[in-house]
């Protein structure tokens, strides 16, 4: 069964994670066992220190939703060695109802070539007017000739070679075999059995018969093989004993890997309009075969969005995926889906908070572990409840939750946020942790929030900041880059800023200069910060 994955938004905050996890469990404790967390980008040192603190590793990274080979119902038909005799490749395909080709591999599983049944059939015409054999093991012979060696041939020849040839009377001395370099043929002639003998052929096939007794004595360096088929059908057979390596095709293939995007393979695929294609996975080992009508109907990735209903905010190809389910705390944004879903969205301070609600709902009590990550990742997010989305349903519920970890809601308080300013990093990485992307009435713009316990620390960096803000700016097209210093202390954030003044004069409606100011009682992106300049954009 694929998997369901449930994902937060990118660059994901701790919130956005443990509600991803915490669904996951809700819905595979209650049998529902397809639901798999993903996060869809970086995992901050604020998050990774409620992980550990609660012995969870991150959860799945993914990069995009868009439909890859690996989503299609492609074939998974037997991969042979080089060395199978075409005998029991053509066995092969016609047993899996008449492929259209099959994959030839290597000893570790790797692609060696593909053989198809026009190359059969090919190499069936050039024995006609190429009637020879070149260094085929003897045990091939023996294998589809259902044969058995008459002398000591099996300890003193592994290769068969020579002109194929099919004894005939001696009457016809002109028609007569007469080169040592020979494969013949022969049923019950013991004059010709003699004269092949005589002359040291490479090797006798006798159709349908044994060697007589007074030529067991010959001294020969002949291999003797006895086969229970006529001449005719050994004839053939013996060119059937070839190995595949040597028929199927090398140059020019084209391949496809579990990865690829499948809009990029169909493009391929009407170029070259081949019959199949090899898929292998990211080791180069085969894995399966596609045919054109394999493209036709594509499954698509199943997905849970938690804690973002954005498309901008939200997985690469998602227009291409399944969405399920939406579970959010955030404003109404523009994601649309082609059938009715399950959409629960509160105006709380944390998903987290509504996805520890669904679990009372369902009578079911998270374990330790997780009910900490729950009370951690809802703390977080409220800012230790002064944020002002934070609400009496957040407290309680993060009260709970922290009863049932047996922990101190001010101890992982000062954990988290002690640990989320990080501010020796690199500024690319703070400026990014917690950086969401944002379209309001035509404009373009990016919101960073930094949460810490010592904003002046950071203020410090200002400088840093502001470079990389403006490179970015440049870089992705935006009119305008905030960062929010927001510290828990002063129940305020530091402001820095890119872009027009006058636009952040107005709608924050503080007086702002140098590129920075301090917004007292400001500790929420999305409930302040945005609705601010949605307003005054109209």
């Amino acid at each position: 069964m694929d998997p369901i994955y449930v994902t937060g938004h990118r660059n994901p905050d701790t919130d956005s994670i443990v509600s991803a996890m915490a669904y996951a469990a809700l819905r595979n404790t209650l049998g529902d066992r397809e639901y798999q967390a993903a996060r869809l980008g970086h995992i901050s040192d604020e998050t990774q220190l409620v992980l550990d603190r609660f012995g969870f590793r991150p959860p799945q990274l993914i990069s995009s939703m868009y439909t890859q080979v690996q989503d299609l119902e492609y074939d998974t038909p037997p991969a042979l060695g080089a060395a199978v005799t075409v005998n029991r490749a053509w066995s092969v395909l016609q047993a899996n109802g008449n492929l259209p080709g099959i994959p030839v591999a290597n000893d570790d599983g790797t692609l060696y070539g593909m053989l198809m049944p026009e190359d059969i059939a090919q190499y069936d015409m050039q024995t006609i007017y190429t009637p020879q054999l070149e260094q085929v093991p003897v045990f091939n012979l023996l294998s589809v000739l259902e044969g058995k060696l008459l002398n000591d041939a099996e300890d003193s020849v592994d290769h068969i070679s020579g002109e194929v040839v099919i004894a005939l009377p001696q009457s016809r001395e002109g028609l007569l075999f007469s080169k040592t370099d020979s494969v013949v043929i022969c049923g019950n002639q013991p004059d010709l059995i003699r004269r092949a003998l005589e002359l040291n052929v490479n090797c006798l096939i006798l159709c349908q018969t044994e060697l007589p007794e007074d030529l067991r004595k010959l001294e020969t360096t002949t291999c003797i093989i006895s086969t229970p088929f006529d001449a005719y059908r050994a004839v053939r057979l013996i060119y059937h004993s070839t190995p595949i390596g040597r028929i199927c095709r090398r140059e020019n293939l084209v391949t496809f890997h579990l990865g690829d995007l499948v809009d990029d393979v169909k493009e391929i695929v009407l170029k070259e309009r081949a019959p199949c294609y090899p898929i292998l996975d990211t080791d180069n080992k085969i894995v399966g075969l596609l045919y054109q009508n394999h493209l036709l109907r594509p499954r698509r990735k199943r997905v849970v969005l938690v804690d973002h209903n954005e498309k901008a905010q939200s997985v690469p190809g998602l227009e291409e995926a399944q969405i399920l389910e939406i579970i959010d705390h955030h404003r109404l944004a523009d994601i649309q889906t082609t059938n009715p879903i399950y959409f629960r969205n509160e105006p709380v301070g944390s998903t987290t908070t509504i996805v520890a609600g669904m679990f009372q709902e369902r009578g079911l009590m998270p374990s330790e572990k997780m009910a900490g990550l729950m009370a951690a990742a809802i703390v977080s997010d409220t800012v230790m409840f002064k944020s002002p989305t934070c609400t009496e349903k957040d407290r309680r519920m993060a009260a709970r939750m922290a009863r049932i970890a047996k922990e101190s809601l001010e101890d992982l308080g000062k954990a988290i946020f002690s640990a989320s300013a990080g501010e020796d990093r690199p500024v690319e990485d703070l400026l990014f942790t917690d950086f969401k992307e944002f379209h309001i009435a035509g404009h373009f713009f990016g919101v960073s929030q930094i949460t810490c316990v010592d904003s002046p620390h950071l203020l410090s960096r200002k400088d840093e900041f502001l470079t990389l803000m403006e490179s970015t700016m440049k870089k992705r097209g935006y009119s305008m880059m905030l960062l929010m210093l927001t510290d828990v202390l002063l129940e305020g954030t530091q402001l820095i800023y890119l872009g027009d003044e006058e636009t952040i004069r107005q709608a924050l409606g503080a007086d702002v200069r140098g590129n920075e100011v301090f917004l007292p009682k400001v500790m929420s992106r999305k409930k302040q910060i945005i609705p601010m300049l949605t307003a005054l954009w109209g």
